[in-house]
């Protein structure tokens, strides 16, 4: 997407597919809930009418072209003598909310020219709220960690998006994270992850920037859609500045060290690499690295636990499901700690059992501090995305839901 002309959301939702963006002409004169009591024509989500056939699942002509342009000029053998958009495939990859992600392929009578890859993942870039520099950023962190084997390897970069590596896999399942194996692993794995060097400014300056960027915009925003305006009156009333501060004050009491973090470790964002013994501690592989930062600790594994509540493979309005019930419990939650330090073990030779129990008891309520601010952040971004994506999805709706999350978890660990 081109970033200096972002698209008003209200506009295009409204075009899909050539359905009216009044109430009044998609559902008749009213309808009734699940009650059976009249729910008046103001009250209807027009968005939730749209969608009520799921999500749309086809790859525009526009985006074809764009896809066939793009491989044959950034990719090399077979795809710079592509003579026809009918000699590759384009189909839509599931799971980002940020981004739009194709796999395109070379149809089977297109012949390989060398060793060039024959499927690639195109990542074209939504809205973009991290800004260019952070673009660059990642491109570059991106090549850093393909370099080093733990992440796909990069083929082509361009201003609305960049070629990666397609790899055999599939994305996690949400209930998957509760799985004790998958959870070790995954622990580990973040483990490593924050152990690492990059060469980016290392003071803990994201997550509030962050999210004051976001505050600033939303202050900003304006929504014409009936539904929107009466979502975002009701996240405004919700006094959300005064609660950020409270929100820093709380964290700033809260001893977490800083280090590399990926800081949106979500299931659709962790492949389960095909080919792996079921039983090997080497089958996942983190993803996504856009809001990868040097961050603290507990903002990394506490966000990771409030994915567990969210399931973004949800077919229906508004596209994800929460479940408040399935946030970890302290067993859980210790299961992750153990495996996660004890991926660092070089560091834990001379502690007692004493004093690990004491370390995994003050990481608790680290971690669980600042999933508060894994709510906060993400209902922020939801808010500034539904004014600015155009990619299928509640994003007010999960704004609300976010933020009702962190009210009733800091009632519990402020």
């Amino acid at each position: 997407m081109n970033s200096t002309e972002l698209p008003n959301v209200d506009q295009t939702v409204a075009e899909l597919d050539n359905r009216p963006s009044n109430p009044t002409q998609a559902a008749g004169p009213g309808r009734c809930d699940d009650a059976g009591t009249s729910v008046g024509l103001s009250e209807v989500d027009s968005e939730a009418e749209l969608y009520q056939d799921g999500r749309r699942d086809e790859v525009s002509n526009d985006m074809r072209r764009r896809a066939f342009d793009w491989c044959r000029e950034y990719l090399s053998g077979a795809w710079r003598l592509l003579q026809r958009e009918e000699d590759m495939s384009v189909s839509i990859v599931s799971g980002g909310l940020s981004n739009l992600l194709f796999k395109c392929s070379l149809q089977e009578h297109v012949v390989s020219q060398d060793n060039e890859p024959r499927q690639v993942l195109l990542r074209v870039y939504g809205a973009i709220l991290q800004g260019v520099d952070s673009l660059v950023l990642e491109s570059v962190m991106f090549a850093i960690l393909a370099e080093r084997t733990l992440g796909p390897q990069l083929y082509g970069v361009f201003p609305q998006g960049r070629l990666e590596q397609y790899i055999p896999s599939r994305r996690l399942e949400t209930a998957e994270l509760r799985e004790p194996d998958i959870s070790a692993e995954i622990a580990e794995k973040m483990s490593n992850f924050h152990r690492m060097v990059m060469p980016f400014n290392k003071e803990p300056k994201w997550l509030f920037e962050t999210m004051n960027r976001y505050m600033k915009q939303i202050s900003d925003l304006a929504f014409t859609r009936e539904s929107h305006i009466q979502k975002f009156s009701k996240l405004k009333a919700l006094n959300l500045e005064l609660e950020m501060k409270s929100l820093r004050h709380l964290l700033e009491s809260t001893h977490s060290p800083v280090v590399f973090c990926h800081n949106d470790v979500q299931e659709g964002n962790i492949l389960l690499l095909s080919n792996r013994n079921p039983s090997s501690r080497d089958k996942l592989m983190l993803i996504d690295f856009e809001y990868s930062s040097y961050n603290y600790r507990g903002f990394d594994i506490g966000n990771h636990f409030c994915e567990w509540v969210y399931d973004y493979t949800y077919d229906k309005w508004p596209f994800y499901k929460a479940s408040l019930e399935n946030y970890p419990n302290r067993e859980q939650q210790l299961h992750f700690i153990q495996h996660y330090l004890k991926a660092n073990s070089n560091n834990m030779h001379d502690i007692s059992t004493k004093e690990l129990a004491c370390i995994q008891g003050q990481m608790i309520i680290e971690i669980n501090r600042f999933a508060l601010a894994s709510h906060f952040f993400w209902g922020l971004w939801s808010i500034v995305q539904a004014k600015m994506s155009t990619i299928e999805f509640g994003y007010l709706d999960y704004a609300k839901s976010r933020f009702d999350a962190y009210f009733q978890q800091k009632e519990t660990c402020a």
